[in-house]
């Protein structure tokens, strides 16, 4: 393939024609291809092969992590114990492109490499590294490991993901109608526009759009503005500049606020978060329209076929010897790692997604009596399972994580996993009967994890944040705390309530449903999986991307 001359390599759809460059940190595409942390990830990943599912003229830009995020592995106790490995890929194509950055003031190599979208039905990816002979050892770290804790090497990323990226694209003579940042990572793609483009900043705005994903204003990234300067970020612009774009004078560079004054049009990703990032933001002056798109998962990916099958041919045999059938082969990877043997007649809880403080992995556990009832009731018996990494140097995330594993050891019917990664995640989704999700509202702007395990015939319980308000039908299709007055409330009367809440659902609505009455709780079974099916599904979210993102007049 001549990739200088790059061309899309299927028939474009001519409702998707607009010209699309997809700019994001992590795609978990596929298990093998270990580029990704999270959500944000999951989110991309999803994206990208509904792209190839709808034809779509998008292609993906990200960067080729030397060691991935990490390797969760575990000390001789059992407890967390981050690992790297250099990952190895044959099946990425070397495109012979090689191109040099300015970062920190100093030419740095960018080598480019390929994934073409028949392997794993995505959009054509392209994905950067450093990792280069050519390159010094620091230049080399910039795209070893996904998000590194060095503010410096993290700021290298973010240049190395926007400029890296739309150099590239100048480099294969790709025009490229719309600039798409999946968070404000890539934003220095927008200074490298901004430089093209003679400083023409209305120019910039035609082609960027941006989507947010973080809910309150402490959870969008700052850094030194000086730092970020010194470090080449801004393609040349002086601080002036950059701060007369910002419209803040401040010593700290806020890279959410400066997407929103770049772009034409932005996005949060639930209707909740499209609501509580216009406020949060609305007292700037001159941002971009914020809009909504919620988030969605890939059906194909996800979505247990048989269970689907069954479901549809009102087969309740079947489904329920396919939904026991999915719990033994989950219980196989329990027993492996932990020694506990899991019972597949048990109601089986997961908690499963990234450990950060605001979601609360160990609320259950803040009420021990209540906890041990809940494991030793003869009646209604439970079988609990955890898993997520922390980030590997969020050590209040990694100490909760190690209190778990600490307190699995005194019941069989507790299990802590490590290795969630989209494998893991597909299984705990399958073999669970209730996805437990528990933010603090309303931290969560969105949340997946819930969406991929109702395609599985797994029933959420959750606080009513993110997504779940334009899913959950309580009793229905799943299990929601009702909200309180949070805005007053302080965090403990906020973590009590919904503790004592999740505890009530479950103790009288939830087991006593599985128990006595399986038809019913089947039933909720079938209408979650048929809610989610097209409203969650992400071919739905890519064509809005299109029509309400990319599409935009204004």
């Amino acid at each position: 393939m001549d990739f200088k001359n790059f061309k899309m390599p299927f028939g474009i759809n001519p409702q998707y024609s607009k010209k699309v460059a997809y700019f994001s940190m992590e795609f978990a595409l596929e298990q093998v291809l270990k580029i990704y942390s999270g959500g944000l990830g999951f989110l991309a990943g999803s994206h990208m092969r509904s792209a190839y599912n709808l034809k779509q003229d998008l292609i993906g830009i990200g960067i080729l992590w030397k060691f991935g995020y990490y390797d969760q592995a575990r000390n001789h106790d059992q407890t967390l114990q981050p690992t790297w490995t250099r990952k190895m890929y044959s099946f990425l194509e070397d495109t012979g492109i090689k191109f040099q950055i300015e970062i920190h003031s100093a030419p740095v190599w960018v080598k480019v490499w390929y994934l073409d979208p028949e392997i794993f039905n995505t959009a054509p990816m392209f994905f950067l590294s450093t990792d280069v002979p050519e390159n010094d050892h620091i230049s080399k770290t910039i795209s070893h490991r996904l998000y590194d804790a060095n503010e410096s090497t993290k700021l290298a990323q973010y240049i190395l993901l926007g400029k890296g990226g739309a150099k590239l694209l100048d480099e294969m003579n790709l025009e490229r109608d719309t600039y798409h940042l999946n968070e404000a990572h890539g934003l220095p793609a927008a200074f490298h526009l901004l430089k093209k483009y003679k400083g023409d900043l209305n120019k910039v705005k035609e082609k960027l759009v941006f989507t947010t994903h973080t809910p309150e204003e402490a959870g969008n990234e700052k850094h030194n503005m000086k730092l970020c300067y010194d470090m080449s970020y801004f393609s040349g612009f002086s601080m002036e500049e950059v701060k007369s774009i910002e419209g803040f004078d401040d010593d700290r560079f806020n890279h959410s606020l400066c997407a929103l004054k770049m772009a034409k049009v932005a996005n949060g990703v639930s209707q909740l978060h499209g609501v509580v990032s216009r406020a949060m933001w609305s007292k700037y002056p001159g941002i971009c329209e914020i809009t909504s798109i919620t988030n969605a998962q890939e059906f194909k990916y996800w979505s247990d076929k048989p269970l689907y099958n069954s479901k549809d041919e009102n087969n309740e045999i079947v489904f329920d010897y396919r939904k026991k059938h999915l719990k033994k082969r989950l219980f196989k990877i329990v027993a492996d790692q932990t020694g506990n043997l899991f019972n597949p007649n048990i109601f089986t809880i997961v908690w499963a997604r990234r450990f950060a403080g605001y979601k609360r992995a160990e609320l259950l556990l803040h009420d021990k009596d209540r906890f041990y009832k809940l494991l030793n009731n003869p009646k209604y018996p439970v079988q609990i399972i955890w898993a997520g990494k922390p980030y590997p140097m969020d050590y209040s995330a990694i100490s909760t994580f190690n209190t778990l594993v600490e307190e699995s050891k005194n019941h069989k019917n507790m299990a802590v996993l490590t290795g969630y990664e989209l494998s893991l995640s597909k299984s705990l989704k399958q073999g669970s009967d209730l996805w437990l999700n528990n933010p603090r509202v309303p931290r969560e702007a969105s949340g997946t994890s819930g969406m991929t395990a109702a395609m599985n015939g797994s029933v959420n319980l959750s606080t009513d944040d993110g997504w779940i308000p334009e899913f959950a039908k309580h009793g229905e299709n799943s299990f929601v705390v009702p909200k309180a007055d949070y805005n007053n409330m302080s965090i403990y009367e906020q973590d009590n309530y919904d503790l004592n809440k999740l505890y009530e659902i479950l103790e009288n609505e939830i087991l006593p449903t599985y128990y006595d009455n399986p038809n019913q709780w089947r039933k909720i079974q079938h209408n979650s999986m048929n809610d989610v099916k097209d409203q969650f599904n992400s071919d739905r979210m890519a064509d809005e991307y299109y029509r309400i993102l990319y599409n935009y007049k204004g």
